[in-house]
């Protein structure tokens, strides 16, 4: 094949040298506009994994890339004046400019044709030359541009500011991250070392803070001034220096763009490297994307039997691959865009937080890297906790947790999971049954299911109901076996379906109404919940009146019960919900229209209840802090607003869910999605939280509460499926302290033996 690279930095130059070593026949061409020793940037991070492929790929090259490499094992967080050192962590550094020498060598002995200070102004002449145009031509690729409407690129630039510096001054036992507050606010250093005498020192901030700065109006001399002058007590009198000679004053500051491409091939041209993705600089992730996809195209046109083959393969197994670093890459980013929310937290939490932000690095990762270090943050945080430093060390799941006069044993909650098995809105065997497993699995908190204020206001005919004497009654038996056969405590949610009301149970066809019997519904505003429900009545200031009546007295009927905790139900589009998004608001009078106005009624009700409810006794309210419909319902920076509110009437907790308020809803799911909205309420609102939402391995509860995200995690399916999930994880991870009821201490034994004998053999493979 006759190729043509267009671009000589770390990808065009690997795809030169990978398709080399697999067919030295092939005529490789590499096209670069700069000179052969122009380089930008300074150091080019990779971590032990990628070295490894490198190595399969081409011993030759990765040997010589390695024998340059400056190695370091620990993570340094600076903040608030205090070092913390994490270890095991095993990434290496090369200059690029160095990086770019070393492959431009092995491409020379190899046979690729080099052509330096070549200008291209795109690939529409080239390709009819030759068989194949490699579009290599980096983040503002004119070739991508060229084609745009084939490749249809989505470029994201996001806000924060960073500039690209170098210094001499020595940071080779550790990457080092460094926090300095200013009078103009937090500014931010990515730190590391690349080679014997030179480290590489990004600096970041807030566009805020760079306005604040003035560094618009600053020459590139006067930045690099005031950037020495910031983190002056870290440079040892060194410099700072850019090598961006070609950039003159504000223009050396750059936003991150987020590129993906739709389509990475047009005819015979494809795209490598940062011209189809690019994965953000705080990952290091970007040279390693450049190299695996120049390894991957290479194979597949040599394995595939048609350039269109290979280039599909290509991009359907590259894109996976791809789309998982930049979602890594995109919790990262927004890690240190709003990374002031965290920046108030002890150092230990604050370098947790730091090292987990990407969600590739969990709680039992960060142990198998460092042990000692995971030991003295879990030390803390249980401390934190009111635990006495004599007790024995414990996942941050099994840290006790205390709201008001509620203690809990630890942080795991057992979600409100609708069983539609009540009678007339009564509670059965089945619902004691199924709380009493689940309050003797070993969770600290169990939820019951939304207890609805009255017969309309039920979901289903299967809902149950705290609007009868019969069903105080059943409650009162299950929370009797609770507190006298379980160490858990338990709460009840209390809500009214709204416009959501009516329908059939979910085995029959959930949200679909009823084929008879229905009953009228009532909501904020007369809109349905689709074209197949019926339109519910708007609520009258009298009805809302006696609506609220109902929750007053499901309260009373609660703490008669003998309730430990009670939750309002104000999310997911029932009642309260209604009148708080503007997807299901349009009132026009006082309850409709504005924020405060939306809040007023779910205030006046959770008022109501607040006051009625013992003082001792925690409150909680679950919210939906995401719509899903962008900015025409509720967003996650409103959720905050939300979450102010409750707290500021009483509420103790806010039980963070999204969604399920209107059919048009576009969520976004993936592992904890929905701790992110979790997070933001209780570090921004300063609001202890909830979270929930695909949250099924003790990894994610103890990467949650570890790095303040949540104070308390409820899991749902995965205790649908195992009412013992908190004892089974327990024995997982190796805890021997969880508290297992006397009967099942023989199942206990056997459980640690087993879990031991699994580690045991773990450790010998």
């Amino acid at each position: 094949m006759r190729i043509a690279c267009l671009g000589g930095g770390p990808a065009g130059l690997y795809f030169a040298i990978s398709m080399k070593l697999r067919d030295p026949s092939h005529e490789v061409v590499v096209f670069e506009r700069n000179k052969a020793n122009d380089t930008f940037g300074w150091g080019v991070v990779l971590s032990d994994d990628a070295l490894s492929r490198l190595h399969k790929n081409d011993p030759v090259s990765a040997q010589s890339i390695r024998d340059h490499f400056a190695y370091w094992d620990d993570v340094a967080v600076i903040h608030n004046g205090v070092r913390t050192v994490s270890g095991g962590h095993g990434f290496a550094g090369i200059g690029r400019k160095q990086m770019l020498i070393l492959l431009q060598q092995r491409a020379r002995e190899l046979g690729v044709d080099l052509r330096f200070e070549a200008e291209f102004s795109g690939a529409e002449e080239l390709r009819k030359d030759y068989d194949l145009v490699v579009a290599a031509d980096g983040l503002n690729s004119r070739i991508r541009s060229e084609y745009a409407e084939h490749f249809n690129p989505q470029i994201d630039v996001r806000p924060c500011k960073f500039i690209w510096l170098g210094t001499r001054q020595k940071f080779d036992d550790a990457f080092t991250f460094i926090f300095e507050k200013t009078d103009h606010g937090w500014i931010w250093a990515h730190v590391y070392q690349f080679d014997a005498n030179t480290a590489t020192f990004i600096v970041e901030c807030s566009p805020e803070t760079w306005t604040s700065f003035g560094f618009e109006g600053m020459s590139k001399e006067e930045i690099i001034a005031t950037c020495e002058e910031v983190f002056a007590a870290h440079l040892g009198g060194h410099e700072l220096m850019s090598n961006a000679a070609h950039l003159r004053g504000s223009a050396v500051w750059i936003n991150f763009p987020r590129v993906l491409c739709e389509n990475w091939h047009y005819k015979n041209v494809v795209l490598l490297g940062d011209a189809s993705a690019t994965a953000h600089f705080s990952i290091g992730s970007g040279t390693r994307l450049a190299f695996d996809s120049a390894i991957a195209l290479a194979d597949y046109l040599h394995s595939e039997p048609t350039l269109e083959e290979a280039f599909r393969r290509y991009q359907e197994e590259r894109r996976v691959e791809v789309l998982r670093l930049q979602s890594a890459a995109r919790n990262s980013l927004q890690w240190f865009e709003e990374v002031e929310r965290y920046l108030g937290m002890e150092p230990l939490q604050f370098t947790y937080s730091l090292l987990t932000r990407s969600q590739r690095i969990s709680h039992e990762n960060l142990r198998m890297r460092d042990a000692k270090w995971l030991s003295t943050a879990e030390r803390w945080f249980q401390e934190s906790a009111g635990q006495l430093p004599a007790l024995p060390v414990r996942a941050p799941m099994f840290a006790p947790f205390k709201v008001r006069d509620m203690e809990l044993k630890n942080r795991v909650v057992v979600s409100p999971m609708a069983q539609y098995k009540a009678v007339d809105g009564c509670p059965n065997d089945w619902h004691f049954v199924h709380y009493s497993e689940r309050a003797k699995g070993g969770a600290g908190l169990v939820f019951t299911e939304m207890t609805c204020v009255s017969p309309s206001g039920r979901i289903t005919p299967g809902c149950p109901g705290l609007y009868a004497p019969e069903h105080e009654a059943a409650w009162t038996r299950l929370t009797n076996f609770v507190h006298t056969q379980t160490s858990a405590k338990i709460c009840c949610q209390i809500g009214h379906s709204g416009r959501k009301g009516s329908t059939n149970i979910s085995w029959k066809g959930i949200d679909t109404p009823l084929e008879s019997g229905n009953w009228e519904l009532v909501s904020a505003s007369p809109i349905p919940l689709s074209s197949i429900n019926q339109t519910p009545r708007e609520l009258s200031r009298e009805e809302m009146d006696e609506v609220k009546s109902q929750f007053v007295e499901a309260v009373k009927m609660a703490d008669r019960a003998g309730f430990d905790m009670i939750e309002l139900h104000a999310a997911h589009g029932y009642l309260i919900s209604s009148f708080i998004s503007p997807v299901t608001n349009i009132r026009s009078d006082e309850y409709g229209g504005s924020f405060e106005n939306r809040m007023r009624f779910p205030l006046e009700v959770f008022h109501a209840m607040r006051e009625l409810w013992p003082a001792h006794k925690p409150m909680s309210v679950r919210i939906s802090a995401n719509d899903w419909v962008g900015d025409d319902g509720i967003t996650p920076s409103e959720a905050v607003e939300i979450a102010k509110a409750f707290s500021n009437a009483g509420a103790d907790l806010i039980n963070v869910s999204s969604g399920q308020v209107t059919k048009d809803e576009k969520p976004v799911y993936g592992r904890m999605f929905q701790t992110p909205f979790s997070d933001r309420i209780r570090n921004d609102a300063g609001v202890k939280t909830i979270t929930a939402g695909n949250i099924y391995e003790a990894d994610h509860v103890n990467s949650i509460l570890m790095a303040g995200r949540a104070d308390l995690v409820a899991i749902g399916r995965p205790h649908l499926a195992d009412p013992y999930w908190t004892l089974h994880v327990a024995s997982a991870i190796g805890d021997r302290h969880a508290d297992w009821p006397d009967p099942y201490i023989g199942g206990r034994n056997q459980a640690w033996q087993l879990a031991n004998r699994g580690a045991e053999a773990v450790g010998k493979v």
